[in-house]
């Protein structure tokens, strides 16, 4: 298990719950403020995601060093940030002779000629984290579609990507902190699987 790296906040975000708040606002609120649990056990894709998760420790990793060039990674790496007010597990944090450093993240997903904002924003966060706990510039990241025949992709980052991580998560401080209840999502066909339809008005 990789040590942890930075210090616990009594107040902070993971990157699951700005990908929750993406989905819809109100996830948050039902589930952070009023405490009602999510029972992800009975969700398909959030199973499988756990299982890969699981699995890819087993495998060999070496190519992912070859394919990018990077000079050393650590593996499932616990972060946090006081000044960003979040945490959250790196599933690798990669080096590069450059002085640079990158999160990768694995996702039982299939690839798409596009970055999913979730994704995304899931990459901003854990590069913030990587830049306030080692202290090195982080200019992109990577993900691995595991549906996909483990296809690797690069992210590069935008200024307006940390900008918009920023934004969220004092989103979802305010949520979690004051009580907030927030719009729904624009999206009806969101509504469809979630387990907070029936009591969402």
């Amino acid at each position: 298990m990789s040590e942890k790296k930075g210090v616990m906040n009594a107040v902070s975000i993971t990157p699951t719950e700005v990908i929750e708040y993406l989905f819809c606002p109100r996830f948050i609120y039902f589930e952070q403020v009023l405490m009602i649990p999510e029972h992800q056990e009975l969700r398909y894709k959030v199973l499988m995601g756990r299982e890969v998760h699981e699995r890819k420790v087993k495998v060999n990793r070496e190519y992912v060093r070859k394919k990018i060039g990077c000079v050393d990674k650590e593996i499932s790496v616990y972060l946090s940030s006081l000044k960003h007010k979040i945490r959250g597990v790196v599933d690798e944090v990669l080096s590069f002779s450059d002085g640079t450093m990158a999160p990768l993240e694995y996702k039982f997903a299939e690839y798409r000629p596009y970055i999913f904002k979730t994704h995304r924003s899931q990459l901003t966060l854990e590069a913030l984290l990587i830049q306030e706990n080692y202290e090195k510039p982080v200019k992109k990241g990577f993900l691995v579609y595991v549906r996909s025949k483990n296809l690797l992709r690069e992210v590069v980052f935008k200024p307006s990507d940390f900008d918009n991580a920023t934004r969220i998560i004092e989103e979802i401080l305010r949520i979690v902190q004051n009580g907030y209840y927030p719009k729904k999502t624009g999206s009806r066909a969101k509504c469809i699987d979630c387990c907070y339809k029936n009591i969402c008005v």
